[in-house]
């Protein structure tokens, strides 16, 4: 491996061997020319050279014409110069050519002319690395882009399928009322909901908030779907009512979640409701916040409490039931909307968004925009928000 290139312009023969001489030993690769046809070539940015090395005394040699060219390209060889004589002319000649060093017949200083030759080898081998380290750069933010693209192309399909896995819309059962709504954060969501009609008069719903969120924890959502329609096939086809025990569907749910061994766990609440006796049954799993009822005569957090499903084996859950008045509104939300509170700690945030829920029973429409999440769509958000509206008696 030498220790770079170097090309010698000169007219002289005798002078330039005298320049060959003083840098040998050096383990540089010399080439010595009487001329340089195409200035580009040997000085631009696709040049062999390290550096050249150059006299101002050729003959038939306009400078002036050599300058006008080197404006036409990205020179990048360095240039030394020489002269026999030392004296104004050469020295102008020297500075016009932009060049990196000028010496007065080199060849009586072997030792400044290679320490000035090795300079300028180093700089323009830098100059190249830099070149490359550029292009991989480029290379690689293009193939970045690339993945990124295929990335954001696989997020907006599964997000499509996520969207698929949703309710179609309200569900109406006698004078009750079924609706949600979801705000990704991402792409993808951890948080879910579903609901639907299990027999005549019984109607199992669920809210679930995944931990994290992007990929990994909307396929936690996607398992939970499945159970949830198995179970419901099981009753409808074995007459299992496992489907309406609210405690039985978590410990389903901690189950297939511990077995998936993704190290996700999910918050829920899971509900039955039967709309014959108007009689609501539920269970949390470490959810919060918890189910907000809103009535004509108070607005209030119903109570309830369990671990996550997904992170023990034998959780322990209890099954509350609630008399729904006639004229009512059950809100379940997933914590991204306690991320839109103005309090700083937990206690100041569930406060908040009960006040923001107090009032007059309304539709959801009015309880999205009494929590303001009309326009989040539009915003980052650091979470997920999903939202489970129960309504009874509201036309």
């Amino acid at each position: 491996m030498t220790a770079g290139s170097v090309l010698i312009v000169d007219d002289q023969k005798e002078r330039a061997q005298e320049l060959v001489n003083a840098l040998d030993g050096h383990d540089f690769y010399i080439e010595v020319r009487p001329e340089v046809v195409d200035l580009e070539t040997v000085l631009g940015v696709d040049s062999p050279w390290d550096c050249v090395i150059t006299t101002v005394d050729l003959h038939g040699v306009s400078w002036s014409s050599v300058r006008r060219s080197m404006r036409g390209f990205d020179v990048q060889v360095p240039v030394i110069t020489f002269s026999n004589e030392k004296n104004f002319d050469s020295m102008s000649t020297a500075l016009s050519l932009g060049a990196a060093d000028f010496f007065v017949r080199p060849a009586k200083k072997p030792g400044l002319l290679v320490r000035s030759v090795e300079r300028s080898v180093h700089h323009r081998q830098l100059q190249r690395e830099l070149k490359r380290s550029k292009e991989r750069l480029e290379r690689l933010n293009a193939e970045l882009r690339h993945s990124l693209r295929i990335l954001e192309q696989d997020q907006q399909a599964g997000r499509q399928v996520q969207r698929a896995m949703l309710p179609a819309g309200s569900l109406k059962l006698e004078d009750y009322w079924l609706s949600h709504k979801i705000v990704p954060s991402l792409y993808l969501s951890g948080d879910f909901t579903d609901y639907f009609r299990v027999g005549e008069h019984s109607v199992v719903f669920y809210l679930a908030d995944v931990s994290g969120h992007g990929s990994s924890s909307a396929f936690a959502t996607v398992l939970l779907k499945n159970l949830f329609a198995r179970k419901r096939s099981d009753f409808l086809r074995q007459k299992d009512h496992a489907i309406t025990n609210p405690v039985q569907m978590l410990k389903f749910a901690n189950r297939e979640l511990l077995e998936l061994a993704v190290s996700k766990y999910a918050t829920m609440v899971v509900g039955v409701l039967d709309t014959d006796k108007g009689l609501l049954r539920y269970s949390v799993a470490g959810h919060l916040p918890l189910p907000v009822l809103i009535s004509d005569k108070e607005t209030v957090y119903l109570p309830g409490e369990g671990s996550p499903v997904g992170l023990i084996p034998d959780p322990v859950y209890e099954e509350h039931a609630v008399e729904l008045p006639d004229h009512c509104i059950l809100t379940i939300m997933s914590d991204g909307v306690l991320e839109t509170m103005n309090d700083s700690d937990l206690i100041g945030k569930e406060a908040e968004l009960l006040k923001r829920l107090t009032g007059a029973v309304c539709k959801p429409s009015e309880v999205v925009a009494r929590l303001g999440l009309e326009d989040l769509g539009k915003v980052e958000l650091p979470d997920d928000i999903a939202g489970l509206f129960l309504s009874r008696g509201l036309s």
